[in-house]
C-alpha cells in the first residue's frame, strides 16, 4: 500500500482539490443555514483538518468540516444567547470530544457502549433531523424560520423544487465522483433558477473586496448556552467513531488501534474547539470524502493536507464569501427537505441495524420520551433569561435518553452483544 504514498506532487495537490470539491457543498451549507460566515467555516475546516493530522500523526485520510448535527442547537442558541455565547458552547462541545478521547485511553471503548447504546443514539439523531423539518419547509416556500414571507411563494417553489430534484437525481443516479456531490449540484441549479427569477442580490457581491479577512468571532462563556449545546456533541461523537471505522474498512487499516480512537477523538475535539474559538461551526469527519477515498483508491493522508490548504486559501477571498451568502433561502430550503430527512433516516437505521426491539417496554419508553422531548421542543426550567436554567429540545432529549438508559433496569444488555456485532 505504500506505493500510493509516493505519488508525484502535482497528483497529490490535484487530489486534494478534488476532496475539497466533494466536501464543499456540505461544508458551506451548514454555516449558510445557521447564519455563520462561510469563509470562517472554510478556514476552520482547513485548520481543524491540519490540527487533526498533527494529533494523529497524519495517518488517517479524513477531512473535517461543518457538522450538520449542530444545526438545530446553533440556530436556537444564536437566537437566545447570541453568536459569541453560542461559540462558547461549541468550544465546550470540543472539550467533550477530548474528554471522551482521554476516557477511551484510560478505560477502553466499553463505557461508550454502555453510555451511548443505539437505543439512545438512534432517537436523538432522529430528533436532530425532524426538529427542524418545519423550518426546512418554510425556507423551501420562501419564508423565514418564523413564517414571514421573504420571497413570493410561486417563485420560491420554482427555485426550491428544482434544487431538491437535482439533489435527489444526482444522489440516486449519479456515477463516479458526481454521485458524491449531490448538494453542490442542487445548489448550482437552485442558484441558477434564483438568478433567472432575479432574486439574487448581486450588489453585495460587486461591493465585496476580492481579498478580505474572514469575520472571526471571539467566544463568550455562558453556562446556559453551554448546557444547551454540549449534550448534542454525544451523537456526533458516535458519528466520528463510525466515520473512523468506515475509512479504516476502505483503506484496510484499523485506525481504532493505530493511531488509536483516543487520538482521533482528541483530534476532532481540538478541531471543534479551535472552530468555536474563531466563530466557526463544529467539525466532524465527512462521509462524502470517505466515499471519494474509496472511489479514487488514493489513501494518502497528504491529500487531506492539500484539501485543508485550499479551504484556508478560499477563506480569504471576500467576493467568494459574498457569493455564497447571496444564495437565496429557497435554494437551501429545497435541499434541507432531503437533508433533515436523511439525518432522521440515519437514526432509524441505527436502531434497525442493531435490532432494537420496541416491543420491549424499556426500549419503547426511552425512544418515545426522547422523540417527543426532542421534536416537540419540551422545556424543563424557565430558560427565559440569560441567568435562568433551562434545557430544551435536542439538548434535553439527549440528557433524558442517557438518564433513562442508565436508570431503567436492563442497561447492561450491551454486554451481551456478540463480538462480531459491535455497537459502534
Amino acid at each position: 500500500m505504500q506505493d500510493e504514498f509516493n505519488d508525484p506532487l502535482w497528483r497529490t495537490v490535484l487530489s486534494g482539490a478534488q476532496m475539497l470539491f466533494v466536501a464543499f457543498g456540505a461544508l458551506v451549507l451548514m454555516p449558510l443555514i445557521t447564519g455563520l460566515d462561510p469563509n470562517v467555516a472554510l478556514f476552520t475546516a482547513g485548520l481543524g483538518t491540519l490540527l487533526f493530522q498533527v494529533v494523529t500523526g497524519r495517518q488517517v485520510p479524513v477531512f473535517l468540516a461543518s457538522s450538520f448535527a449542530f444545526i438545530t442547537p446553533i440556530i436556537l442558541a444564536k437566537g437566545q444567547f447570541g453568536l459569541a455565547a453560542t461559540m462558547g458552547g461549541v468550544m465546550a462541545a470540543g472539550f467533550v470530544y477530548t474528554f471522551l478521547g482521554v476516557a477511551v485511553k484510560i478505560k477502553g471503548t466499553g463505557f461508550i457502549d454502555r453510555l451511548l447504546p443505539p437505543v439512545v443514539i438512534g432517537p436523538v439523531i432522529i430528533s436532530i433531523g425532524l426538529a427542524m423539518a418545519p423550518i426546512a419547509a418554510n425556507m423551501a416556500m420562501g419564508k423565514a424560520g418564523d413564517g414571514s414571507e421573504l420571497i413570493h411563494y410561486q417563485t420560491a417553489m420554482m427555485i426550491s423544487m428544482p434544487a431538491l430534484l437535482t439533489t435527489l437525481i444526482v444522489a440516486v443516479f449519479g456515477k463516479g465522483i458526481f454521485r458524491l456531490v449531490p448538494i453542490i449540484s442542487g445548489v448550482l441549479v437552485g442558484f441558477g433558477m434564483a438568478f433567472f427569477f432575479g432574486v439574487v442580490d448581486t450588489a453585495k457581491i460587486a461591493a465585496a473586496p476580492w481579498f478580505a479577512l474572514p469575520h472571526f468571532t471571539a467566544p463568550e462563556f455562558n453556562w446556559q448556552a453551554i448546557l444547551f449545546i454540549v449534550p448534542v456533541a454525544l451523537a456526533p461523537a458516535i458519528e466520528h467513531i463510525g466515520g473512523v471505522i468506515a475509512v479504516g474498512s476502505v483503506t484496510g487499516r484499523d485506525y481504532l488501534k493505530k493511531p488509536g480512537l483516543h487520538r482521533t477523538l482528541f483530534g476532532d475535539g481540538i478541531a471543534t474547539t479551535a472552530a468555536g474559538l474563531l466563530g466557526g461551526p463544529p467539525n466532524t469527519t465527512y462521509a462524502e470524502v470517505t466515499g471519494a477515498v474509496m472511489l479514487t483508491k488514493n489513501y494518502n493522508p497528504k491529500i487531506m493536507t492539500w484539501a485543508a490548504i485550499f479551504a484556508i486559501s478560499l477563506a480569504f477571498i471576500g467576493k467568494f464569501g459574498a457569493l455564497l451568502q447571496s444564495i437565496p433561502v429557497p435554494v437551501m430550503g429545497g435541499i434541507l427537505c432531503l437533508l433533515f430527512g436523511s439525518i432522521a433516516a440515519v437514526g432509524m437505521n441505527t436502531m434497525i441495524r442493531h435490532k432494537i426491539d420496541l416491543a420491549e417496554a424499556r426500549n419503547l419508553v426511552i425512544v418515545s420520551v426522547t422523540l417527543v422531548f426532542g421534536i416537540g421542543g419540551m422545556l424543563i426550567g424557565t430558560g427565559t433569561g440569560a441567568q435562568d436554567f433551562g434545557l430544551k429540545g435536542i439538548a434535553l432529549c439527549a440528557v433524558v435518553a442517557i438518564a433513562l438508559n442508565l436508570i431503567l433496569p436492563g442497561n447492561d444488555s450491551w454486554k451481551h452483544k456478540k463480538a462480531d456485532e459491535p455497537l459502534l
